[in-house]
């Protein structure tokens, strides 16, 4: 009898402890594909699929895809197919999309410190701009949004603008006076046309090429990538390139959904996120230079392209924009952007 009992909790232990070893495979298995939430993601922008932001979009859908199993759908909605530059602010706040890409400078009426890429001849190129949203103040940026239930999760670059008009060729700052010249919007951009002696008016992306084509405006401002992919040169007539300010864009996500996620989930998420964000770098300057072989090719538009003495003109003139908006947008900030510059 007492061997026939010892026997018996022999067998109950080993079951116990085979099922605890179970337990603790299935708890080291987190992350794994069971973890992950069924769900479909929304992600809206507003310009054409040969672009930059277009091609880290789809990176990051592919990758969210294939690592869920297919629990994960991503709906890319491009050129404003969905939500436009005037409601899809407000659809993120609503939680109707879960991701949006706009230009920073839509931001500006929320936190004027969004006009860092609108101040003139600020960075030279893409690397520098990426260093200062990769860094503490541009961190601090993408994050004030927050009260909104908005989060800006990661900088996509698009690249120096360069202008475009129907009027007459610029090469020098007297030869803006008297023209109307489109922009994103925003105090900043509006200031510089005042002292080149310009107008400025903000029209939403989509609608672009007809106010051009119908000269609702003279001109407007782009990287090579968006006045190629929207053919813009084929209703303007001169093309002065001088990456006197910056088209850049964030991920921006909505708060609720972003906490909704398990920890397995969001991590996938961040990794798409990172995967887009690694192509979307690496396309804006190839992109760029691809359209501006394009546009030259073309023969549509005349193209003017300054020298370093012309572009030291533009920038004396423009130099007192810093000491009008280093307390709009705080002195460490552009600072900080400044250092960047310098290197």
């Amino acid at each position: 009898m007492g061997k026939k009992y010892s026997l018996f909790l022999f067998l109950l232990m080993l079951v116990l402890v085979l099922s605890a070893c179970g337990d603790s495979d299935n708890a080291s298995g987190e992350g794994g594909s069971d973890d992950i939430t069924k769900m479909t993601i929304k992600f809206s922008h507003v310009v054409a699929e040969n672009t930059p932001k277009h091609q880290g979009a789809l990176a990051m859908k592919e990758y969210i895809e294939k690592e869920s199993g297919g629990k994960i759908k991503v709906e890319i909605y491009p050129n404003s197919s969905l939500f436009g530059d005037q409601d899809e602010y407000q659809n993120l706040v609503a939680n109707n999309i879960q991701f949006i890409a706009p230009d920073l400078s839509k931001f500006v009426g929320n936190n004027p410190q969004f006009n860092m890429p609108s101040l003139p001849f600020l960075f030279a190129n893409d690397e520098q701009a990426e260093e200062f949203w990769d860094g503490e103040k541009g961190q601090e940026i993408l994050s004030s949004l927050t009260k909104d239930g908005v989060l800006g999760l990661s900088m996509w670059p698009n690249g120096g603008k360069h202008l475009t008009n129907d009027k007459r060729p610029i090469s020098k700052p007297e030869d803006l006076k008297g023209l109307k010249f489109r922009t994103q919007g925003g105090q900043l951009l509006e200031s510089i046309y005042k002292t080149l002696g310009a107008g400025s008016e903000s029209i939403p992306f989509g609608e672009l090429y007809t106010a051009l084509d119908q000269g609702v405006v003279d001109g407007q401002e782009n990287t090579f990538s968006n006045i190629e992919s929207k053919k813009f040169h084929e209703v303007q007539k001169y093309m002065t390139v001088m990456n006197h300010t910056r088209v850049d864009y964030a991920v921006f996500t909505n708060t609720k959904f972003w906490d909704s996620m398990n920890d397995a989930t969001r991590e996938l998420v961040e990794a798409g996120i990172a995967e887009g964000t690694k192509v979307a770098r690496a396309e804006a300057k190839n992109l760029n230079d691809k359209a501006f072989e394009k546009i030259k090719e073309s023969g549509e538009i005349e193209i003017i392209e300054l020298t370093p003495e012309q572009v030291e003109e533009f920038r004396k003139v423009l130099a007192p924009i810093y000491d009008e908006y280093k307390d709009i947008i705080g002195e460490d900030v552009i600072e900080a952007a400044l250092e960047i510059s310098k290197k």
